[in-house]
């Protein structure tokens, strides 16, 4: 595989997938550009007002499905795989666990060192999505899993609180 560099700033702005791609150019931090984009995720889900649990759903699907070509073509443009600074799969995950998070910023910063953990470590079945499904669909879906899993565990332990 004959990678390109990340992309410079001036490049994101000029390519609207590209952009989404990357974090709005979280994704082009040097150190930990998953945790970056997270972040940035979060920060804009935070500075919104709270969406209805249908709109917040419609939302991130539509995310995810859009994230699907986002990250695929910007994957394909810079010399394919699942690079470091496409970081959109890191949105749409982060949305889903705050989205289900039970109310309160302890909720949320759980919840996302959680996705974060998850993420990274990548237990079953994330691992295997990662691994064996490839472009657009392989970049979103392990995160979209990751995100799935830590707002589960984040209401399993609410249960018990």
């Amino acid at each position: 595989m004959n990678e390109t560099p990340n992309p410079s700033l001036r490049e994101l702005i000029a390519d609207p997938a590209l952009l989404l791609a990357f974090g709005f150019g979280s994704g082009l931090s040097p150190w930990a550009p998953g945790t970056a984009g997270t972040l940035a995720a979060a920060a804009i889900w935070l500075a919104l007002p709270a969406p209805s649990f249908p709109l917040a759903l419609l939302l991130i699907c539509a995310a995810a499905a859009a994230g699907v070509w986002i990250c695929g073509r910007s994957a394909a443009r810079l010399g394919g795989g699942d690079r470091p600074g496409i970081v959109w799969d890191e949105f749409a995950g982060c949305w889903i666990t705050l989205a289900l998070v039970p109310a309160g910023w302890q909720w949320a910063l759980a919840g996302l060192l959680l996705f974060r953990l998850l993420d990274i470590l990548k237990p079953w079945p994330i691992k295997q999505l990662d691994r064996n499904i490839e472009g657009g669909l392989g970049i979103m879906l392990d995160d979209v899993v990751a995100g799935i899993m830590a707002a589960l565990c984040m209401q399993c332990l609410r249960l018990l609180a």
